[in-house]
């Protein structure tokens, strides 16, 4: 067994060499921001496909337009399910002109929209919307509303905050 995966290693070598081709690379390729906006350059985003759509199907509909790099059909990682929406790279910059000129037609029955590809810029997200800074905000002080239905608080009423002494040496809630 050992000897005959070593022949067949040897064969794949020499296969290679006479194709000229570089093993692929191992992991994922990590592209520089400029490649990445030279790549987004030259591809569409197709909207409101149809979730049975094929990457096929869809180099097909573009295929009139130029040639065709990559056809991405982005999915729900949770589900698998498709989003309805797709990223078609093409090989020159000209596609992508010829491409917005499908805008509105019909795939699959349904009017999709093609625009350009935006480039995501590192370090903003859509995402992130920061802190929930409502959310948290109580209106009477640094005490939330249960602490003062739990304890038997009533605030003062009249204007403003009364003066509550030099500090709170206890806690508003002692269980023993």
């Amino acid at each position: 067994m050992e000897e005959e995966a070593e022949k067949l290693k040897e064969l794949q070598n020499e296969v290679e060499k006479q194709m000229n081709l570089s093993p692929p690379p191992v992991g994922p390729v990590i592209m520089s921001i400029e490649e990445k906006m030279e790549a987004d350059g030259r591809s569409i985003y197709v909207g409101n496909v149809d979730y049975g759509a094929t990457a096929e199907e869809l180099e097909a509909h573009f295929h009139g337009c130029g040639s065709v790099n990559r056809v991405t059909i982005l999915c729900d990682k949770y589900t698998g399910h498709p989003k309805g929406f797709a990223y078609i790279e093409f090989a020159d910059k000209e596609s992508v002109r010829t491409a917005m000129a499908l805008d509105e037609s019909l795939f699959r029955g349904r009017q999709i929209k093609v625009g350009a590809k935006r480039t995501n810029r590192p370090g903003i997200s859509t995402t992130d919307r920061g802190f929930p800074r409502a959310r948290f905000r109580s209106r009477g002080g640094s005490f939330s509303s249960r602490a003062r239905y739990y304890s038997g608080y009533t605030p003062p009423r009249g204007r403003g905050r009364a003066f509550r002494g030099r500090g709170r040496t206890t806690s508003w809630y002692s269980p023993y």
